[in-house]
Formats: structure tokens, C-alpha cells, sequence
């Protein structure tokens, strides 16, 4: 099985203050009393009179949390609260995934990984994924508070871009937690904003969460509702007219393709799990989830110069307006899984079958048009294994296996020196690349399952104040199915099309840490790319692509603030990165705009002080050199330079 180097974190949770327990000791403890120095000798008449204040000893470290993947795997070792101030100001999308992401530009807008992702389906998807990471990386964790925690953060971005996250949870008792997450994402546009409240960016994120055991410890259940309503008003990127230089994307009169356009993305999933220990090394366990993602692109305005194709049905749902658009298309699941798992000395294991039932809609497909059906039920088996050396060492391997023969197995080693993984999958084509039909686009298409293969390794190496850890990767993709730009006259402009041959794709990787100056620290990261076989140009990556940091870490002022102090810097050679089609919220290979090297220079201040955090950030500081910025997707202008600032403020009453 294949070997895969896996990318270290861009951060670490703090390691428990504490003894670690299987289950975090939840009994609630008084107010400390502290007698003051005037109280201490005082009499009076026989009695001692004790003149008492009340200190509050409740903060991160009574304030404990676990993720679900780790009460699962027999790892729910309760961790205090994370108040690491490294990178806290890397608060965009884009900068919490080290940049191997592009955006359109703006905070919220469509995201496209710039390496290959093996997904974690192997069968049906919508094939929407342009806003899935606002969405993924939300997933709640559970907490077990000693005293209501209350986290509050909130940015000022410049330019009217803002983002929030509120959290609240507490124990109802000792042994029932309940909390609620709202993370809203305001961003108003960047180009030609008529004023405050100009937006571009609606974002509402929110979920309700819960978990309990019983006395005995024996069951465990936790629960979830998470809802997001994702809006972007589209603008197409920069319109040139007479002047077609690079210079021109920059100039102030510069204007966008489109005015009225939006796309959105709707999700909302209920999530259940629960587990009961019969004995020792033997519990089962029941998953439930039930999902839905509705996709939809509205447009009111005739716009020739932009789209290349107008397409009219009559079907049951009625005339196609070709000029108040709305195409949509919703994908929904409901799945349960049943299984028995259990840990066996240093052993864990993991068996299950699950049930997952899938329809879509698509407002103007008819399914008689189709060569499969748009619902269906899919039946998995599957398992997982792991082998715990001790705390810093494993090795684990997991398969699941659809029954109509699609799969996936994995394979991870973690030791204190070496770090690999291995994945090797055969998954069905999305739905939206099967068939789609909209006002400006329309295909249908029989094709058949993908094959990936994907392999990974990262020596580590510490001493003293250095860390070092070069490493590779090498992915195989195999009737890759991609949008290509379709360069007939008068057709629609985007179709999807699958490789005739396949990718091969080769990244070594080298990673250091150095300390100096004992308070000082530099931390580059290089990858280099090369295409061992790129059948049909199908894969676009630059050659290289490069993130650096050099910050001063320290504490200041008679230690009473924590401070990070230095500069990012990200760079990435030319490249033809892929382009974007709103109208169906897709990147496309093309081959006529090349995305120019840029260094993205940012310079940023972050505080820690007693009870919360901040931050100030300088973002592109070479555009107020230049005067000129880059494009992260062709024919998008990239966030020009700007200041932005942001705290967080934790209560733990």
C-alpha cells in the first residue's frame, strides 16, 4: 500500500495540564476563598472575624474539550482550551489552509485547492465544492465546562470585511454539556463598492450541539444541528476594455463582468452518535446523519459580453426565463451506521455496515434524459485497525468497500521521526459532472468510476532550537474527470469532460523550524512540483510554491502580554491557474491567461493578555510599493493592501 507525507499543522492544541483520564473528571468545585492580609489576625470578642473575597479560578484550563473523532477512537482525552497566540492572525480561509487554496479575491468567495484532494466519498456527491471548506472545518467539538465559557471574536478587516465567531456552552451537570456556535461572514466588495453595507460576501453559519453520559460511564450519546447559508454576489471577474495590460486589472475605473449575479449554497445536516461499552475491549455504536445542499445561481440581466450560451426549455417546472435566471440543483442524504469497535492492549479495532440512501433534483433535468437514476440506496462494509506503540506512535489502516464495487483504503504511520500515509480509492462521478442543465449550460454525460492513488512521506528531526522535515508526495489520477474551457464560437463555455489517460503528479517538500537569538524564529516551507505524466494538460500546478515566516516571540512588559511579532511572506512561481464559471460555481482549465509570480508579503502584530487575544495585520504590503497586485484566479484582482484587526475575548462566568 502507498506511503504519503502529510503536512504539519499549522497549529497545536495546548497538551492537557492535568493527569489524563479517559473521561474528564467533571465534578464542580467552590470558589477558592482567599482570606486577605487585614482578616488574618483580627479578633473580636471571642470569635476570629475573617474579612473573605471571592477569586475566580475558572479559565481554559477547567475549560475542556474532545473531539468526536477521538471519543470514537478511544482517544477522548479531555484537552484544556486552546489560547495560542501563533498565527493568530491568520484569520482568513485562505491563510488558515497555508495558501494551498485560491480564492476570487475576497473573504468567502469560491475556494479551489491548488493540489490534489483525494475526497472521502466513494459514492454519490453533488460535485459542488467551491464553498465546502466554510462549511467542513466548522464541525463543532464538546466540551466539558466546570462554569459557563463564553469565547467572543470579532475582525475588522478593512474595506468593509468583517467575520465573527460566538461560542457559548456549559455543563447542565457534570455530566450533560450543551453549546451553540454563530459565525457570520460579512465582506463587501472590493471592486467598485458603492459604499458601506456594499456587499459581497453573506455568510451565516450556526450549529447546536450536545453530548451526555451516564453515571456509569458506559453510554455516551452527542448530537448535532449545523445550518449554513452561504451568498456570494458574483461579479465575474475584470472587464478590459481598450486597455488589455496586466496594470489595468488595478486601475480604479476597472469594473466587473457582472452586477446582479449571486451564487449560494444552502446546507443543513442533523448528526447523531452514540456508543455503549458492553465490556472492556467491546462497545457498539450507532452514526445517523441526515444532510441536504441546495446549490443555486440567480441572475436578472441579458449580459452577451460574458456568456456565450443561452439555452430555453419547457419542462414540468415551466418555461426557462432566460433573463431572470435561477438554476439550482439540491442533493440530499440519510445514512446509518451500526458497528462494534473496542481497544485489545495496545489494538484498536473497528467494524460496521452502513446505509445511505441519495436523491438530487435538478430544476430543469428531466430523468428520462438520463442513463441512471437520480436516487438510490448504497450498501458499506468497512473497518478500521490501529496499532498504538505508545503515546507518539502508530499505525493504522481503514477500508470501506460499496457494494457495487467502489472503494477506499488508507494507511497512516506516526512516529516521532517519521510521519507517512497512503490512499488508494475508485469513486463514482459527481452528479453535477453526470448531468446538469441551466440557462447557460447544459450536458449529459455516462462517466465512468475515478481512480486515485495517493502517496505521502515527511521525515521530522529535531535538535536544540532546529526542526527539520523534508518530505514528498506522488498522486496517480486516472479518468480524472475536470471542466475544460470550450473554445467553439457561440457554445457554452465550460464542459466537463474525463482524461483519456492520467495525471501523475510528483511534490517533494522540505519544512524547517530555526530558533536564534533565542526569541527569533524562521520557518520556510518550499514545495516543488513536476508532472511525471499529464495526459490531456488535464492538472494545473504552479512549479514552485513557497510560504516563509520570520516572527519574534516572546513576553513583554513584566510578562504581562505574550506577543508574536514578524512578517509572512507567500510566493508562488507563473502558472495558468484555473479560471471560474459562476453560473454552475465550477473551476475550469484554460489556457489563455497566465497567473504572473507574486511575493504576498504581510507584516502582523499579535497580544495575548489575561482574558483574550488581538491582533493587527498589514495584508500586501508590495502593492503599496508597486502599486500594482496580483490575481489569484485569472482575471480576479487579489485583496490589494489593507490593515486589519481583530481580537477575541474568552468569560468563563
Amino acid at each position: 500500500m502507498c506511503l504519503l507525507l502529510s503536512l504539519a499543522a499549522l497549529g497545536q492544541k495546548p497538551a492537557p495540564t492535568r493527569q489524563p483520564s479517559t473521561i474528564a473528571d467533571t465534578t464542580r468545585r467552590p470558589a477558592k476563598q482567599v482570606r486577605t492580609p487585614e482578616g488574618e489576625g483580627r479578633q473580636g470578642r471571642g470569635s476570629q472575624i475573617v474579612d473573605d473575597s471571592t477569586k475566580n479560578v475558572y479559565g481554559p484550563k477547567t475549560t475542556l474539550w474532545v473531539s468526536e473523532n477521538e471519543i470514537f477512537t478511544n482517544k477522548a482525552i479531555y484537552k484544556p482550551l486552546d489560547t495560542a497566540l501563533s498565527n493568530y492572525h491568520r484569520w482568513t480561509y485562505l491563510q488558515r489552509l497555508n495558501n494551498f487554496y485560491h480564492d476570487l479575491g475576497n473573504v468567502g468567495t469560491a475556494l479551489n485547492s491548488i493540489y490534489p484532494v483525494v475526497p472521502q466519498t466513494i459514492g454519490a456527491t453533488s460535485g459542488f465544492t467551491a464553498y465546502q471548506l466554510y462549511y467542513d472545518t466548522e464541525e463543532p467539538l464538546y466540551y466539558d465546562t466546570k462554569s459557563p465559557f463564553t469565547t467572543f471574536r470579532l475582525v475588522w478587516g478593512g474595506n468593509g470585511r468583517a467575520m465573527s465567531r460566538i461560542e457559548f456552552s456549559r455543563n447542565i451537570n457534570p455530566r450533560w454539556n450543551f453549546g451553540f456556535n454563530f459565525r457570520p461572514i460579512l465582506a463587501d466588495k472590493q471592486i467598485q463598492r458603492s459604499g458601506k453595507g456594499d456587499r459581497q460576501t453573506l455568510s451565516y453559519y450556526y450549529d447546536l450541539y450536545s453530548s451526555y453520559k451516564s453515571k456509569n460511564e458506559r453510554y455516551f450519546v452527542l448530537g448535532s444541528v449545523r445550518r449554513i447559508r452561504h451568498r456570494i454576489n458574483e461579479n465575474g471577474g475584470i472587464y478590459l476594455q481598450a486597455d488589455t495590460t496586466f496594470n489595468a486589472y488595478f486601475a480604479d475605473n476597472a469594473g466587473p463582468y457582472l452586477t446582479e449575479a449571486q451564487t449560494e449554497e444552502k446546507r443543513v445536516a442533523a448528526h447523531l452518535y452514540h456508543q455503549y461499552k458492553l465490556a472492556g475491549p467491546l462497545q457498539i455504536y450507532h452514526k445517523a446523519d441526515l444532510t441536504s445542499q441546495l446549490n443555486s445561481f440567480t441572475d436578472d440581466v441579458s449580459n452577451e459580453r460574458y456568456y456565450d450560451q443561452y439555452f430555453s426549455y419547457t419542462t414540468k417546472e415551466g418555461d426557462v426565463d432566460t433573463v431572470n435566471v435561477l438554476d439550482e440543483m439540491t442533493f440530499k442524504t440519510f445514512s446509518n451506521e451500526i458497528g462494534v469497535k473496542g481497544n485489545a492492549a495496545f489494538l484498536f479495532y473497528n467494524f460496521y455496515y452502513k446505509l445511505r440512501q441519495y436523491s438530487t433534483f435538478n430544476r430543469y433535468v428531466e430523468e428520462n434524459d438520463l442513463t441512471f437514476k437520480n436516487d438510490g440506496i448504497e450498501n458499506y462494509v468497512g473497518g478500521k485497525i490501529a496499532f498504538r506503540f505508545d503515546s507518539l506512535g502508530e499505525l493504522s489502516g481503514r477500508a470501506e468497500y460499496l457494494l457495487d464495487g467502489n472503494y477506499l483504503l488508507e494507511a497512516q504511520l506516526r512516529t516521532p521521526w517519521l510521519d507517512a500515509r497512503g490512499v488508494s480509492m475508485l469513486a463514482k462521478p459527481s452528479f453535477m459532472s453526470q448531468a446538469y442543465r441551466g440557462s447557460h449550460n447544459s450536458w449529459v454525460n455516462n462517466f465512468s468510476d475515478t481512480f486515485t492513488n495517493q502517496l505521502e512521506a515527511f521525515l521530522k528531526g529535531r535538535w536544540k532550537g532546529f526542526y527539520i522535515s523534508p518530505g514528498a508526495k506522488y498522486t496517480l489520477l486516472n479518468n480524472f474527470i475536470y471542466y475544460k474551457e470550450n473554445l467553439v464560437v457561440g457554445e457554452q463555455e465550460v464542459l466537463p469532460v474525463q482524461s483519456s489517460g492520467n495525471q501523475q503528479i510528483f511534490s517533494p517538500e522540505f519544512r524547517m523550524e530555526l530558533r536564534f537569538f533565542r526569541h527569533v524564529y524562521f520557518r520556510p516551507q518550499v514545495i516543488y512540483t513536476t508532472f511525471l505524466k499529464n495526459d490531456d494538460n488535464a492538472y494545473r500546478a504552479p512549479e514552485w510554491f513557497g510560504n516563509a515566516q520570520l516572527a519574534f516571540e516572546n513576553r513583554l512588559f513584566k510578562n504581562n502580554i505574550n506577543v508574536q511579532i514578524g512578517t509572512d511572506v507567500h510566493w508562488r512561481s507563473d502558472y495558468t491557474a484555473l479560471a471560474y464559471n459562476p453560473a454552475i460555481q465550477q473551476f475550469y482549465v484554460q489556457n489563455g491567461f497566465v497567473n504572473v509570480a507574486y511575493p504576498l508579503v504581510d507584516i502582523f502584530f499579535n497580544g495575548q493578555f489575561k482574558g483574550g487575544r488581538f491582533f493587527v495585520k498589514y495584508h500586501n504590503i508590495v502593492q503599496l510599493i508597486r502599486g500594482t497586485g496580483y490575481l489569484p484566479t485569472p482575471t480576479y484582482r487579489g485583496q490589494s493592501n489593507i490593515l486589519d484587526f481583530g481580537f477575541d475575548l474568552i468569560l468563563f462566568d
